[in-house]
């Protein structure tokens, strides 16, 4: 009877490794599961049978460990269903469409285009987001930031729990910026140059809206350095098409003598220096651009060719108004 016991049990064990408990077809019902950084195979498998999403543990692993794209699950917040085998688990797990409110803010939004985004994106109504950016001492903003939003919502990949509330969604991308400004020891830096760190935020801002690609963000931070702190009271006026269009809200590449007349104090046709905030929220590559501006003397600086992406820069002003023709012919050619 001992040996007859012993080998039913010991049967029964190999039966369950071999072929572990599974449900059938593809569940019903909802539920969210939270998918973490770092999770294993088995980790995830986990989570679902806690949540009562799959039978066993591993049902899931002896499936994901022969489908190679189990590798590339992202972490996340899931919208799955309670009961289901584990193929149809994989199946959602692997499909954007299962993502719960994920969403990638790309560098250079301004934080009006930041928040429409994340409504759409989250669920949650545009109002609660434009309420909860009239609180920013409720966000978690640095110091330096003086209360102003603008240039803190760090651009970044965000899984906002479904059920974060507007505040808690923007307080998580105030404290990515702060992690990546630690990261880049954007105070210290700033320190090093003699300059806040809230204008190295704004310069990273002009540079992010500026440049057409990466490369030239830091020859913009210089010709901003050069331009402020030039001899000539005029030529510390920025002339920035950028900042005009920010302050009138508009999104034009290329601002209108009736736009450079604006009285905005964004108006850099105006008012000399630096606007008195960001005017996007800048990404890494921007950031480190205003902290390590390129070596150079230029004083100005023109995208020739919107579409091909190419700013140039020039010493003198008769060079400027050539690189300025170039553009007008640029955009006369389409």
């Amino acid at each position: 009877m001992v040996v007859c016991g012993g080998g039913y049990v010991g049967f029964t064990t190999l039966n369950g490794m071999l072929n572990p408990p599974d449900y059938k077809g593809e569940g019903t019902g909802s539920v969210t599961v939270w998918i973490h950084e770092g999770d294993s195979v088995s980790q995830m498998a986990l989570r679902m049978k806690q949540a009562g999403v799959v039978k066993s543990v591993d049902a899931f692993v002896k499936l994901a460990t022969k489908d190679t794209r189990a590798t590339s699950i992202q972490p996340g917040y899931y919208h799955l269903r309670r009961e289901m085998s584990v193929k149809s688990a994989l199946a959602l797990l692997l499909s954007d469409a299962s993502r719960a409110g994920r969403v990638t803010v790309p560098e250079g939004k301004r934080v009006v285009q930041v928040l429409q985004m994340l409504s759409k994106k989250t669920k949650i109504p545009l109002k609660d987001f434009q309420k909860a950016a009239r609180h920013p001492e409720k966000l978690g903003l640095p110091s330096y930031a003086k209360g102003k939003l603008e240039g803190y919502l760090y651009p970044f990949t965000y899984d906002p729990d479904p059920k974060a509330t507007a505040t808690q969604v923007l307080r998580s991308m105030v404290d990515q910026f702060k992690r990546v400004a630690t990261s880049i020891d954007l105070e210290g830096k700033a320190r090093q140059l003699g300059v806040s760190p809230g204008d190295v935020v704004t310069i990273a801002s002009l540079a992010q809206a500026e440049s057409g690609r990466d490369e030239d963000m830091p020859k913009i931070a210089r010709v901003i350095d050069n331009r402020i702190h030039n001899s000539q009271p005029w030529m510390k006026k920025l002339q920035l098409d950028s900042t005009v269009m920010y302050g009138l809200g508009k999104y034009n590449i290329v601002a209108s003598h009736a736009d450079t007349q604006s009285t905005s104090l964004y108006n850099t046709y105006r008012f000399p220096g630096l606007p008195p905030t960001a005017i996007d929220n800048p990404g890494e590559v921007a950031l480190k651009a205003a902290l390590n501006p390129a070596k150079g003397n230029w004083l100005y600086f023109v995208t020739t060719d919107p579409k091909r992406h190419i700013t140039k820069f020039a010493y003198s002003y008769q060079d400027f108004l050539k690189l300025k023709q170039e553009l007008v012919n640029n955009m006369e050619h389409g």
